[in-house]
């Protein structure tokens, strides 16, 4: 999609701090951080969010969330928690159109969140 963030953010079109990338997703530092550690694991093509998967999706989908939990092994939040989180729609508070994976630690997390 030509106007979607995250697609420019994939594409390099738009500078960002990538932790992670290889042919299905990439993986950057969040610049409005909610903990000590918060990167987005995208998918390199557009999906909407994950109101448009499939069964067919499971293997992409699975691979977006074990990314995250790479990164947060990567990071060293792996033993002490973290939290993956998929927002969908506007009530869900998804605010880019463009499904992501958010990995969050490095502080404790406290439920229900928001």
């Amino acid at each position: 999609m030509s106007d979607c963030i995250f697609c420019k953010i994939a594409e390099k079109k738009i500078p960002s701090k990538i932790v992670h990338e290889d042919d299905r997703a990439v993986a950057f530092e969040d610049i409005n951080p909610q903990a000590p550690v918060h990167v987005l694991v995208v998918p390199k093509r557009h999906v909407q969010s994950v109101a448009e998967l499939n069964a067919a999706d499971a293997g992409f989908l699975g691979h977006l969330l074990l990314t995250g939990a790479a990164i947060a092994k990567q990071r060293g939040i792996a033993d002490s928690g973290y939290r993956l989180v998929l927002n969908t729609g506007k009530h869900g508070g998804q605010t880019v159109f463009h499904l992501h994976v958010h990995v969050l630690g490095g502080r404790p997390m406290h439920w229900p969140p928001g």
